[in-house]
């Protein structure tokens, strides 16, 4: 892991100071690439024959907009050839799901997976961009209110969007439609320090590529280190933050197609350390 004991940012939100081209230059990922060139449903890409197996939940991206479960299985075979059971998450995208419906279906499937599987070795939560914000928001989740707590060992979020509210200023939200409150109230930057982890010792991995755009440097940070200060950065969540250098907001989630990358190798520590 990077040292990040010496970085920091301004007191001044830097998102707040930008015009609204700049702004929504940062919150459109494709235009910092480098290189050439609806229903809820889960799907495993293993056969279980038994229970007790560690399971991997992904959380497709695509700005709660695009994008699905069945164009997310690639990095599927190096995680299933180490006896891992992958799950891919489909969440209702927008236009047709609202946030809130979103983040309640992604929970619903978080519990589905432990009163199915009981037994299983630890639930380890991944989620690329927007799905980094979902998986995200599963540290706030009440359990109680679904009859069961999910055993989450680690959360992977991956190039994530942590506090909503710049999405708000920007054309994403044509089709998600988000007003400020919204915004705020599924932000899991704000509400992450009141949190307390059900299991001490779930990891909590943020990471962000080299070549995504600065405010997803920012978001990931701040979501590590600032506001969340209490609880990520002082004990209760064993928390670290990782930089992977030559790869951007695209790539640095296609790469889980190698079983030699990087983050596959992070994943697959954390699951069997």
């Amino acid at each position: 892991m990077m040292d990040v004991s010496g970085v920091g940012f301004p007191s001044k939100v830097p998102w707040k100071m930008m015009s609204a081209e700049e702004l929504e230059n940062q919150y459109c990922p494709s235009r910092w690439v480098v290189r050439l060139g609806a229903e809820e449903s889960l799907r495993t890409y293993l056969q279980i024959g038994i229970e007790a197996l560690p399971f991997f939940l992904f959380f497709h991206g695509g700005y709660w907009q695009s994008g699905s479960k069945d164009e997310s299985a690639f990095m599927v075979d190096p995680l299933t050839a180490q006896g891992v059971a992958v799950v891919i998450v489909a969440y209702d995208i927008a236009p047709k799901g609202t946030l809130d419906q979103m983040v309640d279906q992604v929970t619903r499937s978080v519990a589905f997976v432990q009163k199915r599987y009981p037994s299983n070795k630890g639930i380890y939560l991944c989620g690329h961009s927007a799905g980094a914000h979902l998986a995200a928001m599963m540290l706030l989740a009440n359990w109680t209110k679904h009859g069961v707590t999910p055993n989450l060992k680690g959360f992977f979020l991956v190039s994530g969007v942590f506090d909503l509210e710049p999405i708000v200023y920007t054309s994403q939200n044509v089709a998600l439609q988000l007003t400020l409150e919204d915004a705020q109230r599924n932000s899991p930057q704000l509400k992450v320090a009141q949190a307390q982890p059900a299991d001490p010792t779930c990891r909590v991995l943020v990471v962000v590529g080299q070549f995504d755009s600065p405010e997803f440097h920012r978001q990931s940070w701040e979501f590590y280190q600032v506001l969340p200060a209490q609880t990520l950065c002082q004990g209760e969540w064993k928390a670290s933050f990782e930089e992977l250098h030559d790869v951007d907001h695209f790539e640095i989630v296609e790469n889980l197609t190698q079983k030699d990358n990087v983050l596959t190798q992070i994943i697959l520590k954390t699951i069997f350390q």
